[in-house]
């Protein structure tokens, strides 16, 4: 195989005269030498020019994602370029609001919000509620009828749409534990219960289909299926959600923010919508704008003529091969343009047999030990899923720009591992 496509390196990566990569004027060996591994490394104004482009694409109001990857840090850049904050937790509320981010920017998400959440985010007065079932609905009135302020929400609904993702990513079919049901006149039950309800202010229909979504006729088809029900409570908000895809390996492609944002404007004009038109990116915000870097401390070949080569990471810092079979590339950062002829299988150091990061990897033919080997389009769902596991100290993040480069999540500590231990 040829040398890694460059679409899948962050906006700002460079190759030196010998070679090697730099990601905003920061050479990655010499980052995995200072911040060791593994080790996320972010190009900040790839995420800034992304935020920029989403709230370009989406003028009348975009929420950044934040489960794809969140941090203060993270939260703060996403505010700054102009976009408000999805949060599904109350924790991921909690770091929003601590990186300063105003509650009105916040529209809270989450199928199960508890008491103690909803109280704490009607407290802070979140900007947006999307309100997820009836027995939210009865936890809201509770909330509101200790004395807080009704929230305005969406009413999440479920279009019946079966996007081209993996399985466990699809979030709109009927048969989900998310929303309201399109089909048997669910969602039509709670719009009006909604509306009737002093306890909060009905702003509209909140939809999302799944993640990792390439193909735009899915949020076109989502977008026909649930005008009816727009138009019928003259819905001042319609939001689409999120879900775009990014390519991860060589051969995908998927459109950009304002492709994706052109077909669900001219969708929702097609069929009468005249609802102000939201939407939720984040893996397209972040993902391609990292790469992680491992070090290499085994390569076991063989009879059968397979090379396992263990790094000292693995799915306590990316779960997504292990839950979706998600693929990835493989690179050595010392000589970026390589052909890549060797195939390895690039497993982490846990003690799970499906521990692996790169089922089939191709890269240089003098991969050594004490290498550094880096997987890029890592900056969705690997810091933000990441755990513990054999008690695994997390990884750093690292945000580069402009030749320099600053800790935005420290390392753990051993002493980290048992500060919660009474």
């Amino acid at each position: 195989m040829t040398a890694l496509p460059g679409s899948l390196l962050p906006d700002n990566a460079t190759v030196s005269q010998g070679g090697s990569l730099a990601v905003a004027g920061c050479d990655l060996l010499a980052l995995a030498e200072e911040y060791g591994t593994p080790l996320f490394v972010y190009d900040e104004d790839h995420m800034r020019a992304r935020c920029r482009e989403a709230v370009a694409a989406f003028p009348d109001g975009v929420a950044y994602a934040a489960k794809a990857f969140l941090c203060q840090a993270m939260a703060k850049l996403a505010y700054e370029e102009g976009m408000h904050l999805d949060v599904a937790t109350g924790g991921e509320v909690h770091i929003a609001l601590a990186a300063g981010v105003p509650a009105e920017s916040l529209v809270f998400h989450g199928n199960n919000k508890s008491m103690a959440e909803l109280h704490a985010g009607l407290s802070a007065e979140v900007g947006r509620v999307v309100v997820d079932s009836f027995d939210e609905i009865d936890r809201i009135e509770t909330v509101v009828g200790e004395g807080l302020a009704p929230p305005r929400v969406l009413i999440r609904v479920t279009p019946g749409i079966e996007a081209h993702t993996h399985e466990y990513l699809q979030t709109g079919v009927a048969d989900s534990k998310f929303g309201f049901s399109l089909a048997g006149g669910v969602a039509e039950e709670a719009l009006a219960r909604a509306e009737r309800s002093p306890a909060m202010q009905l702003m509209g229909i909140h939809a999302h289909i799944g993640s990792q979504v390439f193909v735009v006729d899915s949020f076109v088809k989502a977008i026909g299926l649930l005008a009816p029900l727009v138009q019928s409570i003259d819905a001042s908000e319609f939001s689409i959600g999120g879900g775009l895809g990014v390519a991860y390996v060589e051969g995908e492609s998927t459109p950009s923010i304002t492709e994706w944002a052109e077909a669900v404007k001219a969708a929702a004009d097609a069929t009468g919508i005249r609802s102000r038109i939201l939407a939720e990116p984040g893996r397209a915000i972040v993902a391609a704008a990292a790469i992680t870097l491992y070090r290499v401390g085994t390569l076991k070949r063989l009879k059968g003529g397979r090379i396992y080569a263990a790094v000292d990471g693995g799915m306590s810092d990316n779960p997504r091969p292990v839950l979706y079979g998600s693929g990835y590339e493989a690179f050595l950062p010392r000589s970026v343009e390589a052909d890549r002829h060797l195939s390895v299988r690039v497993v982490g150091k846990h003690c799970e047999s499906g521990d692996v990061i790169v089922r089939d990897a191709a890269v240089p033919e003098d991969l050594q030990v004490g290498d550094v080997l880096a997987t890029p389009v890592t900056g969705a769902y690997g810091h933000s899923m990441g755990s513990n596991y054999n008690m695994i100290m997390r990884p750093p993040v690292v945000f580069v720009r402009d030749g320099r480069a600053r800790v935005v999540v420290r390392r753990e500590t051993y002493d980290d591992l048992v500060r919660r231990d009474v």
